[in-house]
């Protein structure tokens, strides 16, 4: 690997172009690196569970809208649509756009937290999409999802987004840019060109996961991998960009993030080095924000060791900055208190998802979250006693550059009204690499079964596991065969008649 120093520059400095970033990562994507035997096998684990998350959202409203506006544009030698029969294809952008809101919908699928924060599952919809219009095998669409989660991980690791309140698909347009070059195998010039459209068109502010959060959240990084597939055609065509898009002295280091005065250090891998970082990422057991799982393990298991939860008079949980300030109390939302609010709110609520998880000792990805389960007289009671402090330690793990020690838990202590107190400690989740019960293949195709049971049917099922787990022998236009067909018509689920599409 190698440290990749970026700063600003005025425009009368003319900085080269292979010193800036964009290029630097375009380099890597345009090489010819051996590909890593575990992280083709991560691929192919994070496709099942794309697909699972995917499927078990597809009657959700914000699901449906999108697929609807992608049912829209159809194309013949297109690409497919989750749900519906793989006979019918549609644009590659609009496929992109339906298939990457129901990944994301639930909150379910992976996840990379350092400096900054990632679903770097989010980068396969769109390099998917693009690769079966373009009727490309198995292993092209192996090496660009390779390429997309090392760049994605990388850049996470070196510029935080959040500190200036900037959404983390600023960090997604760019991987995807960069997996489409590995995919369509273009030439360094094209996607360094496709990499700084990409970044320039996909910064927005953390609005969207901030205060009574709303649908868009699931939208997002779909939008930002169609906003990255128009980009790459357009540098295909020959068309430039706003350059240099990082370093610039207007661009986004010098306006967006920390300033003129600003330095950054990304890590990357050599040129023809493997790319593996999509081994230090990890998945989700349970639905909901990543910096929650843990802490849901733990309240798990606590709920063994408390007879009666009304005995409690107080909890409190000691974690990371990132936990404390973005789902804990720190974040100073209301909302996240408020038994009425959205689904996505509350899977961004560690009061509420702790309460839930302590009370029920369990977690489900739908009843976890029924107004019901958010208005019980119980839980609500429970939910007000819980407070979330930063804790130097946790925050100092949770920095931690070797990511095996790298920690997401926390600390709880609950005080009983009898004045007796109960800790539990637990570093991270139990389906965590370093966790007591580490995803592997089993665990994904479980996760898929769970998940898709009642909505496809046996036959189905088996058929995407075989086709997926050989994914590396499928060949041109062999990648429809990764779509899921439901038994359902998902016509009937419609969302809206009034709309320009």
């Amino acid at each position: 690997m190698r440290n990749i120093k970026v700063k600003v520059y005025s425009s009368k400095s003319k900085l080269k172009k292979k010193e800036q970033l964009a290029w630097k990562i375009a380099e890597i994507a345009s090489d010819n690196a051996k590909l890593n035997e575990k992280a083709i096998d991560m691929v192919i684990n994070r496709i099942i569970d794309n697909a699972a998350v995917a499927t078990a959202s597809l009657e959700r409203k914000p699901v449906t809208a999108a697929r609807d506006m992608a049912l829209a544009h159809p194309r013949e030698g297109g690409a497919t649509v989750f749900g519906i029969n793989s006979n019918q294809r549609f644009h590659c952008e609009w496929a992109a756009w339906a298939n990457g809101t129901a990944v994301r919908e639930l909150d379910f699928h992976d996840t990379f937290l350092a400096a900054d924060y990632s679903h770097p599952g989010d980068n396969i919809p769109p390099i998917l999409a693009v690769a079966q219009q373009k009727n490309l095998s198995g292993l092209d669409l192996i090496r660009g999802v390779i390429t997309a989660y090392e760049v994605q991980v990388n850049l996470v690791k070196g510029i935080c987004l959040h500190e200036h309140k900037i959404d983390h698909i600023a960090h997604l347009g760019p991987s995807v840019a960069a997996g489409l070059g590995s995919l369509l195998k273009l030439d360094t010039e094209t996607i360094y060109q496709a990499i700084q459209q990409a970044l320039h068109t996909t910064i927005s502010t953390r609005q969207s996961r901030k205060g009574q959060i709303s649908s868009w959240k699931a939208f997002a990084p779909s939008h930002a991998g169609k906003l990255s597939i128009e980009a790459v055609d357009r540098a295909m065509r020959g068309e430039g960009s706003p350059s240099p898009i990082y370093e610039g002295e207007d661009s986004v280091i010098a306006y967006v993030l920390s300033g003129k005065k600003a330095k950054y250090i990304v890590p990357l891998p050599k040129v023809n080095e493997e790319k593996k970082a999509i081994l230090e990422t990890y998945t989700k057991e349970h639905s909901a924000e990543y910096q929650s799982q843990a802490l849901i393990d733990l309240a798990i298991a606590l709920n063994k060791k408390i007879k009666n939860i009304s005995d409690i008079k107080k909890v409190k949980i000691y974690t990371s900055h990132h936990t404390h300030y973005v789902i804990g109390t720190g974040a100073n939302d209301p909302q996240k208190m408020d038994p009425n609010a959205s689904r996505e709110t509350l899977d961004h609520s560690i009061m509420y998802i702790f309460a839930v998880a302590l009370e029920d000792g369990s977690w489900h990805h739908i009843n976890s979250y029924t107004p019901q389960r958010s208005n019980k007289k119980s839980t609500v009671d429970l939910w007000k006693k819980i407070e979330t402090y930063e804790d130097k330690k946790w925050t100092k793990k949770y920095h931690d550059p070797n990511p095996k020690k790298k920690c997401f838990g926390g600390e709880v202590v609950i005080q009983m009204k009898d004045g007796s107190k109960i800790k539990s400690i637990l570093n991270v989740a139990d389906a965590h690499p370093s966790g007591n019960r580490p995803f592997v293949r089993r665990d994904y195709i479980h996760k898929f079964k769970t998940l898709t049971d009642q909505i496809i049917d046996q036959k189905e099922s088996e058929r995407f596991l075989n086709n997926v787990q050989s994914l590396r022998e499928l060949g041109k236009s062999d990648l429809h065969k990764l779509n899921i067909e439901v038994k359902n018509d998902l016509r009937n689920y419609s969302s809206s008649k009034k709309a320009i599409f």
